[in-house]
């Protein structure tokens, strides 16, 4: 039996999604594959990832990766939540928290009690009923899955780490395992002359380096994907009207706070993410509101620390490639498109698509089908996740303020208005396939930003009122209780995962 040829696999770029995209290959498709990284050291990184959501722990679990060893390489911390203050009215905060809002009862989830019980004058603020909103309120934390005899309920997490760290962690993980880099600048791309496939990248030192498929983690530019391959560009920036950030470190303070903090600000936000040996700050604003030198006033001026470095601007555009694969190309991260970092998705949609690569991953020839399937997942994740950061600029409070005025009243997409058209009218909102937010997350937002709906589902009027009393004030009696249980954050990372001084970037 003739052994089929070995698959030549070319990774364009390095940072998060060039490394995350090398070491999963290196973990599932070596032997079997030649897999090449070619990054330039004169290209810089973006590199100001630093949040996530719960699926990054499937990721680095597939890839064997030990947590502890994770954390102290890559200064990372526990991340319960975001914490959005002045989203709906400016003197107002909610927190979009991982896991259960409060207890199901029978067939309905809980905010349909919920907001019977506020009708009623009995029900507290959301957030009381949300396990993890009453830990990271107490900067708690713990691994209930380490202390199964701890008989507290499941305590999602994700993190916060130094994306750039990261990308050196992994780097170090996928060379160990056959991924050869190459640096060298790419001069020239060279196509297949009948195909009209990539065929090899010509680098400035002069060598050529060749593949059978190609992944386009280049970053905005696209340089395969959109400059050689022109897979078209759909750009949102009709709903999403931020388009530059201000992005600058600080020096860390106390207490390690073990959630995201989304800030409103006159054009935009901030954000605030704390790790291990520093914190991460930017300053997502509309440059149509405010100039650059603004921005950078407003963020430099509600640091907790000294910075650390000068504040560097990132300009943007909100959209997707209308083809995410195109001939023998897949594009991966930014290269595939871009979402504001609001909800922490910047990541994950590496990690989907390189899930979405591996479940398509041709055995010889790209066909029609196998990309058509790739693009028609990566618009339907990317359109949902979409949607759910409009909800966030859509729904406000903030009146009186040009730029959130512009988006309150602005048209949406119809797959958003039928979500809040239905929870307005009855509290009802179901999860649209395989969506990434699902129905927690969706209401958390919406009942935090004031989205009121104007009744529920009937069968919360089948409890009496005193059976409503007593099911609301156990929930949030327990899960007080549980948080109180929990070790304090700074002190359980100290033990668990502390970062070596030595490890720290100069």
């Amino acid at each position: 039996m003739t052994q089929a040829p070995e698959r030549r696999i070319v990774v364009v770029g390095g940072g998060t999604a060039g490394w995350m995209t090398a070491a999963a290959l290196a973990r599932f498709c070596i032997p079997g594959s030649n897999v090449t990284l070619v990054e330039s050291d004169e290209i810089g990184t973006i590199g100001v990832g630093e949040a996530t959501i719960p699926a990054i722990r499937n990721f680095n679990n597939a890839l064997g990766i030990d947590e502890a060893e994770f954390l102290k390489a890559c200064g990372g911390t526990y991340k319960l939540g975001i914490a959005f203050e002045g989203w709906g009215k400016p003197d107002e905060g909610y927190v979009h928290a991982f896991g259960l809002v409060g207890r199901g009862l029978g067939l309905l989830p809980f905010h349909h009690y919920w907001l019977r019980g506020r009708s009623l004058g009995m029900a507290k603020p959301f957030g009381h009923y949300v396990l993890n909103t009453v830990a990271l309120a107490q900067n708690r934390f713990t691994h209930v899955e380490r202390a199964a005899d701890s008989g507290l309920p499941p305590v999602p997490y994700a993190f916060h780490f130094d994306a750039g760290l990261y990308a050196r962690f992994l780097r170090r993980f996928a060379e160990q395992r056959g991924v050869v880099r190459q640096e060298g600048k790419i001069v020239a791309v060279q196509r297949d002359p009948q195909s009209g496939d990539i065929a090899g990248l010509l680098l400035a030192n002069g060598m050529r380096v060749t593949g059978d498929l190609f992944v386009d983690c280049s970053g905005f530019r696209g340089l395969l994907i959109e400059q050689e391959l022109e897979a078209g560009f759909e750009d949102w920036t009709e709903w999403l009207r931020c388009d530059t950030a201000v992005a600058v470190p600080c020096a860390n303070v106390a207490p390690l706070l073990p959630y995201t903090r989304s800030i409103a600000r006159r054009a935009g936000w901030q954000w605030r993410i704390q790790l291990q040996h520093r914190i991460g700050n930017g300053h997502v604003f509309s440059s149509d509101h405010m100039s650059v030198d603004e921005a950078t006033a407003i963020l430099l001026a509600n640091l907790d620390g000294a910075p650390l470095a000068d504040p560097r601007p990132i300009r943007f555009k909100t959209g997707r490639r209308r083809r995410c694969w195109v001939r023998n190309v897949v594009a991966v991260g930014l290269s595939a498109g871009f979402i504001e970092p609001l909800e922490s998705t910047s990541i994950h949609l590496i990690q989907t698509g390189i899930n979405r690569l591996l479940d398509l991953l041709p055995s010889g020839a790209p066909t029609d089908a196998e990309r058509d399937e790739y693009n028609r997942r990566s618009a339907f994740e990317m359109e949902r996740i979409r949607d759910f950061v409009i909800l966030h600029y859509h729904a406000n409070q903030r009146v009186g303020e040009p730029f959130w005025d512009g988006v309150r009243g602005m048209g949406i997409p119809e797959t958003l208005r039928r979500k809040l058209d239905l929870f307005r009218s009855s509290g009802r909102i179901f999860r649209d396939g395989d969506e990434l937010f699902d129905i927690p997350g969706w209401v958390q937002v919406m009942i935090g930003q004031n989205v009121q709906p104007e009744g529920w589902h009937p069968i919360a009027d089948q409890v009496s009122a005193d059976k409503l009393r007593t099911f609301l004030d156990t929930i949030e009696k327990a899960y007080g209780a549980d948080a109180a249980r929990m070790p304090d954050h700074a002190a359980y990372l100290s033990r668990f995962a502390p970062m070596p001084k030595e490890s720290i970037p100069a």
